[in-house]
């Protein structure tokens, strides 16, 4: 699975006011000289197949031991899906709720049962076990995502084993997984494009321990004048130093330079032209760099100890003329000058160092497998906000022409620590508690001055520690059939902006925080089918909703009482029939959430104005029913396979007061009602196909998204959001 320096530099723009000109292809052509070197200068030995890594599943076998629901979406399963981007991955996964935005997935918006998904605030996300996000502590906001070429595999976990990551355990992680290196010199090339200006090229060479991979994505996504294009380069080296050392070292670079607006369709322009997009200027100029190195110790009894370092900065400005569907009376798309310009100019850099230790030893006779472990994690956020009074201002950089609306950093320091034991208490019983404590303390620091130099106004800090436990068990019934259930704390911490106000007030405001559980069954009835139903319930005494995830902006930073609770199914039944040769499969991802119930009616906290919202009884927001995708393919016994998927969401409510119809409410005025934020999201069903032919090492493949050329609204947090088009794409990959 490896796949070309197709790296192209970004169009400057005269109004970015920084390097929004900065081209990857130096980089690109840096790493396709090199990489052939590292070839025949690394150290000659075997690279042990089982990297230092911090998984959260690991090898498929592991999900029949872990004391709750647990799915891992295999290569070959995303190497034949074809996903377009992360969302359609993920929605293989049963209890996973992923909502589209600009149609290509730069901006994941990941929830899991029932919980909002905006921004992925609710749900850890991690790359080989580090954090992927940039600032999971203080504002666990997703604003970039790498492209899903990018990984091997997927591991989705939403059980009591979450806690071993933390912070986020409300609702659940998802833990991406890249390619190992290889000792033996090879890789892939691809290329594929599309409708809707699609572009993938994509190359990969590994070797001696050593692997380089390098993509350049292009799309128009989902509505009109827009446009993203990215570069993502990664390297990584694994070596056995010696018999008791291994070590893995990694190094990445992102670049995305979009034209994507934030703000969606009021309900007039939707029914006028549904891809329409009245703000063809804004812009979004983003670049992350990373580095990390994980180092296992073996000590003597067969226990290991895995340490990692890990270090990232991300570099954004967003350029936007709204941020939501009413910010403008005065719609803009040729540039007219009476729409105001904002600069949201973010720089997030993320330091952590942590080490586990694992082993086994046996207690009162019994088995135990123990792995404990210590993490210090520091987030830096440096926010400016510039805003111009015309887009006129903004394109010709006038100076003197903007003005500073925000000058400030937020900081995050934690320390964590956490202990997890399984016992086998009899052959077919096994016990699993589990115990973390956060230690976490928040800072916001003003500038005062207008150039944003380090002229420091004063600063406000809070501190708080957590006690977040859990317990999980498996009862292996037989050979094919295994019990799991647990309970757990969930607890997310408030963002550094909602815990210390923008007045400098110390909000001292609660973590969110949730008692979990589930019971499961995983059973193999029959050699070709596979099974796994989980009951769940998540009881909420204090569920955030921040800013506009819900409300269309109104709400600012509430909380309040829930309950969530449903069921999930995985299916999958291969050999269909005798009567073809190959294998005729069908798979199933289901999920039902009857209740998703607001316990109370949500409120603002102080210093915050505002609510309450909704009422008792009340369904959540962004919360559907009913999740579906079923899978219906055929592998021939060579050459060739195909699969047609259909992927079904059901209605649901964009707003605590759950309004069905904005045009009738009477409680909204003229402006929200035409908003485009309230009222109803109708259910929706897309149909994905897709077909793969090998000849020889080069694979043609041909895929078509939302076949019938559906039209569907996915979101309205900031006014409405659509659907991908259909889309039909091709390409080849040629491995050596």
């Amino acid at each position: 699975m490896y796949q070309p320096c197709f790296s192209c530099a970004m169009p400057a723009h005269p109004s970015a006011g920084k390097r929004m000109g900065l081209a990857m292809a130096p980089i690109a052509a840096a790493v396709c000289v090199l990489l052939p070197m590292s070839v025949h200068v690394v150290a000659q030995e075997t690279v042990d197949r089982e990297l230092p890594r911090v998984d959260v599943i690991g090898d498929s076998l592991n999900v029949l031991k872990l004391p709750g629901s647990a799915t891992v979406v295999d290569a070959a399963t995303l190497e034949q899906s074809r996903v377009f981007n992360v969302n359609e991955a993920l929605r293989k996964v049963p209890g996973v709720h992923v909502r589209e935005e600009e149609g290509v997935g730069l901006r994941p918006n990941i929830g899991m049962r029932g919980m909002n998904p905006t921004r992925s605030t609710k749900t850890l996300l991690l790359e080989d076990g580090l954090p992927l996000s940039f600032a999971p502590y203080g504002d666990n906001a997703s604003y970039y995502h790498p492209p899903i070429d990018r990984y091997e595999s997927i591991e989705v976990s939403k059980g009591s084993q979450v806690i071993r990551f933390g912070p986020q355990t409300a609702g659940g992680l998802i833990n991406y997984i890249t390619p190992e290196p290889q000792q033996q010199l090879g890789g892939t090339v691809g290329i594929a494009g599309g409708t809707r200006g699609y572009l993938n090229g994509h190359v990969m060479v590994t070797g001696n321990g050593a692997i380089a991979d390098i993509y350049h994505k292009e799309s128009d996504g989902a509505r009109e004048n827009m446009n993203s294009r990215l570069d993502d380069v990664n390297f990584k080296w694994a070596g056995q130093l010696n018999d008791d050392h291994k070590l893995v070292l990694r190094a990445t670079h992102f670049r995305e330079y979009s034209q994507l607006t934030y703000a969606g369709l009021t309900q007039a322009e939707y029914l006028a032209n549904p891809r329409q997009n009245a703000f063809k200027n804004d812009y979004f100029d983003a670049n992350r760099s990373g580095l990390s190195a994980t180092h296992e110790l073996k000590l003597s009894g067969g226990a290991r100890v895995v340490s990692s370092l890990y270090g990232a900065y991300f570099d954004r400005d967003w350029w936007r003329q709204a941020s939501q569907s009413t910010d403008c009376s005065t719609r803009i798309v040729d540039g007219a000058t009476s729409c105001a310009v904002n600069g949201r100019l973010r720089q997030y850099t993320t330091l952590g160092a942590e080490t586990r230790i694992f082993q086994n030893h046996q207690t009162f006779g019994l088995e135990n497998q123990i792995e404990y472990g210590v993490k210090y994690h520091t987030e830096r956020q440096r926010r400016r906000q510039q805003q111009y009074d015309s887009h006129d201002d903004f394109s010709k950089n006038i100076p003197g022409a903007n003005f500073l609306q925000e000058n400030q950093a937020r900081e995050t320091q934690a320390l964590s620590t956490f202990v997890s034991n399984r016992t086998q208490i009899t052959e077919r019983l096994a016990v699993t508690p589990i115990v973390r404590i956060e230690s976490i303390r928040n800072q916001r620091i003003f500038y005062s001055d207008n150039n944003g130099s380090t002229a420091n106004s004063g600063s406000v800090s809070n501190n708080f520690t957590e006690l977040v436990p859990g317990f999980g068990a498996t009862y292996v019934i037989d050979t094919r059939s295994t019990i799991y259930g647990g309970v757990h704390r969930g607890f997310s911490p408030p963002r550094v902006e909602d815990a210390v106000s923008s007045g400098g007030v110390s909000v001292d405001l609660d973590a969110e925080r949730s008692i979990n559980a589930e019971l499961g069954l995983r059973t193999n009835p029959t050699e070709k089918t596979m099974l796994d139903v989980t009951l769940f319930r998540n009881d909420f005494s204090n569920l955030i909703q921040v800013g506009s995830i819900a409300g269309g902006g109104s709400t600012n930073y509430s909380q309040g009482k829930a309950l969530i609770q449903g069921v999930e199914f995985a299916g999958q039944f291969d050999r269909l029939t005798r009567a073809v040769d190959g294998n005729l499969f069908f798979r199933i991802a289901a999920t039902y959430i009857p209740t998703a119930e607001q316990k109370t009616q949500f409120v603002n906290v102080s210093p915050f104005t505002g609510g309450p919202y909704g009422a008792t009884g009340n369904r959540l927001p962004y919360s559907p029913e009913t999740l579906l995708t079923l899978t219906l393919g055929y592998r021939a016994p060579q050459f060739w396979n195909a699969r047609l998927d259909y992927v079904y969401v059901s209605d649901q409510f964009a707003d605590f007061a759950n309004i069905t119809d904005a045009s009738s409410s009477s409680s909204l005025n003229n402006t929200q009602k035409n908003s485009g934020q309230f009222g109803k999201i109708d259910s929706y069903g897309v149909f994905n196909a897709v077909a793969n032919y090998t000849v020889g090492k080069t694979t043609f493949f041909i895929a078509g998204k939302n076949l019938t050329d559906k039209t569907y609204i996915v979101d309205r947090t900031r006014g409405i959001q659509v659907g991908m088009p259909r889309t039909v794409q091709v390409g080849m990959k040629y491995a050596f």
